[in-house]
C-alpha cells in the first residue's frame, strides 16, 4: 500500500477558538482520513504581533489545542505538536533568510496592509520578526515536505512564496529537497458575526467553542436583528438578520419554515432566537463532554502534544539533514 500524501497547517494561539473556525476543524478532521496530516500551534508567528504581551500564548496553545480535539481531531490520526518545541524551524527560517531576496517579503500583500491596521491602532510593527513572517511560514511548510497545504484563498499567496522560495533553493544548491506544496483550498460556508459583521476576535462579536450553555444564550439574545421589525406581526426580512444566518448552520432543516413564518409575522425575534439557543447548545453539547475529559486530565494532552513534537521533530532532523548535506554545513 502507498504511503499518504503528507499536509500540514497551523493557527496561532492568540485565545479561544470561536464557531467560526469550527468549518476549518471539521475540514481538517476530514483529511485525517487521506493524509499523513501535520497541526500546530504557530506560537511563534503570534510573537509577530504579541511581542510585547507574551504572557497569555502558553495557556492559548493549550485551549486551542483542546479546542481542535473537542471539536473532532482525533490524535490518533494525525499529528498535534508546537511550533516552537521543534527548534528546527528556527534553523531552516535563517538558512532560507540568506537566500531570500529582500523585496521578496516587501511584496507581499498582507505586509504593507497589516502595518496600516495596527498602526491605526496605534501599534508599530515594523519589525524584522514580521517582515520575515511569510519566510518563517515557508520554513513551517517545507519542514515537513508535505504535498499540500490546507488554507484559505486569501493564504495563496503565502503558499506561492513558499514554492518561489524552494526553486530558488533547488536552483542555487543543485538539489531536489523539497516537493512544491499545492494550496488544499478549503471550500467551507463563512458564518457572520453576531453583529453580521465579519467574525473577528476584535469585534468581540463571536460565541466560542468552549462557550456555556448560559453564555450562548447571552450572546445568541444580543444578536442584530431586523431593525425595521417592531411588533411581531410585521414582515420581516430575513436576509439582513444575523439570527437567521445562524440557523442555516445550526436549524438547517427548520431555516426554511423560519423564513416563510418571518416574512408572514407569524414568528417573533424572541421565539426564533430561543430555538436557534437550542440548536447551538445541542451542536457544542458533545464538545463540552470532550472538553472536560481533556480538562480532568491534563497529563493525557501533555502526551498527545508530546507524541506529535516527536512525529514532528524526526520529520525535521530528516528535512535538515538533507538541507545541510545540500548547503555544505
Amino acid at each position: 500500500m502507498a504511503e499518504k500524501q503528507r499536509l500540514l497547517s497551523g493557527m496561532r494561539p492568540t485565545g479561544r477558538l470561536h464557531l467560526g473556525h469550527y468549518n476549518v476543524i471539521k475540514e481538517w478532521v476530514r483529511l485525517c482520513d487521506l493524509y499523513d496530516s501535520y497541526w500546530f500551534t504557530a506560537d511563534w508567528h503570534a510573537i509577530t504581533t504579541q511581542f510585547d504581551n507574551t504572557d497569555s500564548i502558553r495557556a492559548n496553545r493549550r485551549e486551542i489545542v483542546i479546542d481542535w480535539l473537542s471539536a473532532g481531531l482525533d490524535p490518533e490520526k494525525c499529528h498535534i505538536f508546537h511550533q516552537s518545541d521543534i527548534k528546527e524551524h528556527a534553523e531552516l527560517h535563517l538558512l532560507f533568510s540568506m537566500i531570500t531576496p529582500l523585496s521578496w517579503l516587501e511584496r507581499v500583500p498582507t505586509y504593507k496592509g497589516q502595518l496600516e491596521a495596527f498602526k491605526e491602532k496605534g501599534k508599530d510593527i515594523a519589525t524584522y520578526g514580521f517582515l520575515g513572517y511569510p519566510l518563517l511560514m515557508a520554513a513551517d511548510i517545507l519542514m515537513y515536505r508535505p504535498s499540500g497545504v490546507p488554507v484559505g484563498e486569501d493564504q495563496a499567496p503565502h503558499v506561492e512564496f513558499c514554492r518561489e522560495l524552494l526553486r530558488r533553493f533547488h536552483h542555487l544548491y543543485n538539489c531536489q529537497v523539497f516537493p512544491e506544496p499545492q494550496p488544499v483550498f478549503n471550500h467551507i460556508e463563512i458564518l457572520p458575526g453576531t453583529d453580521n459583521r465579519k467574525m473577528s476576535k476584535s469585534y468581540g462579536n463571536f460565541i466560542l467553542l468552549s462557550e456555556k450553555p448560559e453564555d450562548v444564550k447571552t450572546k445568541v439574545w444580543s444578536m442584530v436583528t431586523d431593525a425595521t421589525r417592531i411588533r411581531k406581526t410585521d414582515p420581516g426580512h430575513p436576509d439582513v438578520c444575523a439570527v437567521y444566518a445562524y440557523q442555516g448552520f445550526f436549524n438547517k432543516a427548520e431555516q426554511p419554515q423560519i423564513c416563510a413564518d418571518c416574512k408572514a409575522g407569524a414568528i417573533g425575534c424572541g421565539q426564533c432566537k430561543k430555538r436557534l439557543t437550542e440548536c447551538i447548545n445541542d451542536f457544542l453539547e458533545p464538545m463540552r463532554e470532550r472538553r472536560a475529559k481533556y480538562e480532568a486530565q491534563p497529563a493525557l494532552l501533555d502526551e498527545i502534544i508530546d507524541a506529535g513534537n516527536t512525529a514532528a521533530r524526526k520529520t525535521a532532523r530528516e528535512t535538515m539533514g538533507m538541507v545541510r548535506e545540500a548547503m555544505k554545513i
